[in-house]
């Protein structure tokens, strides 16, 4: 599973990023600071279930903090689009192509209007935000519709002379960009019953809804901190009531877990607090309390993490699911519940058992929940936080 992170230069997606990862990227304030896509780890939060069982667990990715348990994610951060991106104007397709393997985007967004659509400085509040997400979204239908044309004469009279399922064979022809049969067969509906006879409008109303399907998207409201920014985060929720939008302090977000790796403060991502560890100095104790004034005070978060879980366990229907025993949690090195897995919604006692190893899915019997005790079969739908056993045949 992959994150992508999009949207304009100077937006705050590598603050975003490093924020999520705390990796050493460059970070400037000019356009195209990020020349090549940058891969990292970033973390969804839930309740450490071994708790309730009377011990943190001990996961071999990830870290438990306090009652929470962090599981990675792979993100990536691309370099910054500009209107008239697919026609190769800015850094071109060659990023949104980047994008082609992300199973969800996070758009980043200078809500305070302080950087116009080419990501150069402008006054604050002199920039409508709203503009952005006409124009990345824009940008993806367009990406999406190339994809779409390419040799579509040649396919729809294809499809045409040898009667050709359209949904089947239009889902065979972008599966690189995870689209299915059923996708396609909701959207066509109402269009003509010959492909060559979709107009240029049929063809953009079909990409941009395949591109809302395969690539669900989450609005980050960056820059909320800046004075005069809640206004825009407003109007914005007004204007666009269809998309989920947060707001967003990524800077925020990056001071407090520097100052937590350094041990002045202590922290737990997504939360609405901190605690002062040691001595600060005067710029460091500013800087805290504007985060705290600004931020924390005002929204309850700094946005970062609530963003990350909620495109990992909502726009992409994740659930956490553990392997563990009924009479003992720990593995052969005495590590409790060492594993999570982010599966999807949906997913069965069996399909689990595959996504573990092929041998446990072929010898698979049954499995147990081990918060209850229960057997359960192997068409039996996982739920978030449980803990499963397999029982296996030989």
């Amino acid at each position: 599973m992959l994150i992508g992170l999009i949207g304009k230069p100077s937006s705050g997606k590598s603050t975003f990023f490093k924020a999520m990862t705390l990796a050493n990227i460059d970070i400037a304030n000019y356009p195209f600071t990020t020349i090549k896509p940058n891969h990292g780890a970033g973390h969804v939060k839930i309740l450490d279930i071994a708790q309730e069982r009377g011990k943190p667990s001990n996961p071999r990715e990830g870290y438990v903090q306090e009652k929470f348990r962090f599981v990675p994610v792979e993100l990536l951060d691309v370099a910054g689009l500009v209107p008239g991106a697919h026609e190769g104007k800015g850094m071109g397709n060659q990023f949104l192509d980047d994008l082609n393997q992300a199973d969800a985007l996070i758009h980043v967004i200078d809500v305070s209007g302080s950087t116009n659509e080419r990501g150069e400085p402008v006054p604050p509040l002199s920039y409508s935000p709203s503009n952005d997400i006409r124009f990345l979204e824009f940008e993806l239908d367009m990406w999406y519709l190339r994809i779409l044309k390419k040799g579509w004469e040649k396919f729809s009279r294809t499809v045409q002379q040898e009667h050709l399922d359209i949904s089947k064979a239009l889902a065979k022809q972008l599966s690189g960009l995870r689209v299915t049969e059923d996708m396609v067969k909701r959207e066509i509906k109402e269009y003509p019953e010959s492909a060559q006879n979709w107009t240029e409008t049929h063809l953009l109303k079909l990409a941009s809804e395949l591109r809302k399907k395969t690539k669900p998207m989450i609005i980050a409201a960056n820059k909320i901190d800046i004075p005069g920014s809640e206004k825009n985060y407003e109007q914005l929720k007004k204007e666009f009531p269809d998309h989920i939008i947060f707001p967003c302090s990524a800077e925020s977000e990056l001071a407090l877990k520097e100052a937590a790796k350094k041990e002045m403060i202590h922290y737990i991502p997504g939360e609405n607090h901190f605690e002062i560890k040691k001595e600060l100095n005067e710029k460091q104790t500013k800087g805290l309390e504007l985060v705290k004034n600004n931020v924390l005070a005002k929204f309850n978060f700094t946005g970062v993490q609530k963003i990350i879980d909620t495109a990992v366990f909502k726009l992409l229907k994740r659930i956490a699911v553990h392997p563990g025993g009924v009479n003992k949690l720990e593995d052969s090195d005495g590590n409790v519940l060492p594993d999570c897995f982010l599966m999807r919604e949906g997913t069965t006692a069996l399909e689990f058992a595959f996504r573990l190893h092929t041998d446990f899915g072929n010898k698979f019997i049954r499995a147990v929940d081990v918060k209850t005790k229960r057997t359960i079969g192997k068409d039996h739908q996982l739920k978030h936080l449980d803990i499963i056993e397999l029982i296996l045949g030989k």
